[in-house]
């Protein structure tokens, strides 16, 4: 079970990642086959400094479907 506050409404990778116990290179794995997460930094992306915000239902949906990364 994840806990989090229920004023909080978008997470960063690095959140979703800390309290889900997924690595990031699954994440954004998971992300991208599930569509979850919003892709933000436009002008960025063409530098690949992309970064996915995730909601409160996108924090839930990847607790069940991948466990947490044991390497």
């Amino acid at each position: 079970m994840v806990r989090i506050k229920s004023s909080q409404k978008v997470f960063t990778e690095e959140e979703v990642a800390s309290l889900t116990g997924i690595c990031p290179e699954h994440l954004r794995g998971l992300a991208r086959n599930k569509h979850l997460g919003t892709l933000t930094g436009v002008a960025e992306a063409a530098a690949g400094a992309e970064k996915l915000l995730f909601s409160n239902s996108d924090l839930m949906i990847m607790t069940v479907l991948h466990p947490r990364c044991q390497h």
